[in-house]
């Protein structure tokens, strides 16, 4: 063999065996471990799944319902459209008992959990003429302003793409707090957002709140006892005051 040949030969063997180690070493490596993933942050804006069993038990019931069809209005939002099952039950027999009314109201809830149970399952079958909202008191506390707003808007949003020939009553976030400060401020700055959701078509804002506090602004515990939640009287003045708007875009008479 000359002195070439066997230089080209040692080189070509030095190159396999590296070649060798380097497969060896990669297929004999550990994968890297995943990064955390980044934990989900609650937003009013974002949908976002709320917990709890009767939370829980109270959507499927939901869901269970509006399965059914047959429903010719739907009222959406917390404790205080739940409520018309209560101190408000006279009312809504009287007003919508014969409308084939749904109430989707959820105690505690919030914009984003309404967001997540209309987009799983509140609205599957049903067609209705009519949309009530009152949504948004319960984020206070959480939010920011704009995010509470883009909430609501995002609410009003996605009944639209799903029921687009639903017409929306979107009510203004009723006042709260015995007497007019920071928070009624917050509020009065929410809800003069989300009034420029009314398009006079297919969305229609309307806001009550002046119907339940007296001449200086504060509240009676008659219609709030606690100063957040309606009483019986409360719930007929509720019912009273959007009933010309709920007939009109209803297309049917006033309930006198």
């Amino acid at each position: 063999m000359t002195r070439n040949a066997f230089v080209s030969l040692a080189i070509a063997s030095v190159l396999i065996f590296s070649a060798g180690c380097a497969t060896t070493s990669k297929s004999s490596a550990k994968p890297a471990d995943k990064a955390p993933a980044t934990p989900a942050v609650e937003r009013a804006d974002q949908p976002w799944q709320r917990k709890g069993e009767g939370v829980e038990k109270r959507n499927t019931a939901f869901n269970e319902r509006v399965k059914q069809g047959h429903a010719d209005v739907i009222f959406i939002g917390d404790s205080i459209t739940q409520g018309w099952e209560g101190f408000g039950k006279a009312n809504w027999d009287k007003y919508y008992g014969k409308r084939n009314a749904v109430n989707l109201g959820i105690s505690g809830d919030r914009t984003q959990h309404v967001l997540w149970r209309l987009s799983n399952g509140n609205l599957k079958r049903i067609k209705p003429k009519l949309a009530v909202i009152m949504i948004g008191t319960n984020n206070l506390g959480n939010s920011p302003e704009e995010d509470i707003a883009g909430g609501i808007g995002g609410i009003v949003k996605m009944l639209r793409t799903k029921k687009p020939k639903t017409k929306i009553l979107l009510l203004a976030i009723f006042p709260r707090e015995e007497k007019p400060g920071e928070i009624r401020a917050k509020l009065g700055r929410i809800n003069q957002q989300i009034a420029k959701l009314d398009d006079g078509k297919h969305v229609f804002f309307l806001d009550i709140g002046p119907k339940f506090t007296q001449p200086d602004g504060s509240l009676s515990k008659d219609i709030m006892p606690d100063f957040l939640h309606l009483s019986e009287k409360g719930y007929e003045i509720w019912a009273q005051a959007i009933e010309p708007k709920v007939a009109e875009l209803m297309g049917d008479k006033p309930v006198q």
